[in-house]
């Protein structure tokens, strides 16, 4: 059986068994994650997705970000929760080097992020742009990527990110130990998550 596969213009095919999901959200690879980023045609909008990306936070809490600058000191930010309910009232997201860059130049851009709809949709463009399936992207991809490069490259640092994600429960993160990433994926997910501490 032939895999079913993706072919753009520049030759490049993925196969489709290559995709990574959980809960019908996607988890992208380091390659997957690098040809998306080349395919942005925008800088403004590279700038949101690496914040997105590095950062982990969920969407509306770096749009909320662009509004509240001050809960980035340069190092990590400082999140508050506006519900009232909330079983983790605040935390500290960390950030490597380059999310302190890639945060920086989201917040120093003119405008924050779109609305949810128009990023799923510009998600799906770039991705096709990039020779990939857009199958199961969201806006929570960036998230759930993050948190499992993180967990798969970092094991020893669970409860940081842990902490720093706003989970409340560790078994919200232990999936992320069994998914199919492969020897390829881990030493080019060293050069997003170098230096995460």
């Amino acid at each position: 059986m032939t895999p079913i596969q993706n072919k753009i213009s520049n030759g490049f095919m993925q196969d489709k068994a290559d995709i990574i999901k959980y809960k019908n959200t996607r988890i992208l690879r380091p390659y997957e994650a690098r040809r998306l980023i080349d395919s942005i045609p925008k800088v403004e909008y590279v700038d949101k997705f690496e914040a997105l990306l590095y950062s982990g936070m969920r969407y509306i809490e770096l749009y909320r970000l662009f509004k509240n600058q001050e809960w980035f000191n340069g190092q990590h930010i400082h999140i508050v929760s506006e519900k009232k309910k909330s079983t983790i009232p605040e935390r500290y997201v960390h950030l490597n080097q380059q999310g302190r860059s890639a945060v920086k130049h989201y917040l120093d851009s003119d405008k924050p992020l779109p609305d949810y709809t128009t990023w799923r949709e510009n998600l799906k463009r770039w991705t096709s742009k990039a020779g990939l399936y857009p199958d199961y992207l969201s806006p929570k991809t960036t998230r759930k990527t993050w948190e499992s490069w993180l967990v798969w490259y970092y094991p020893n640092k669970i409860a940081t990110i842990f902490g720093s994600q706003g989970h409340n429960e560790l078994t919200a993160l232990r999936h992320y130990v069994n998914l199919p990433f492969n020897t390829r994926d881990k030493e080019e997910m060293k050069s997003f998550v170098e230096g995460w501490e």
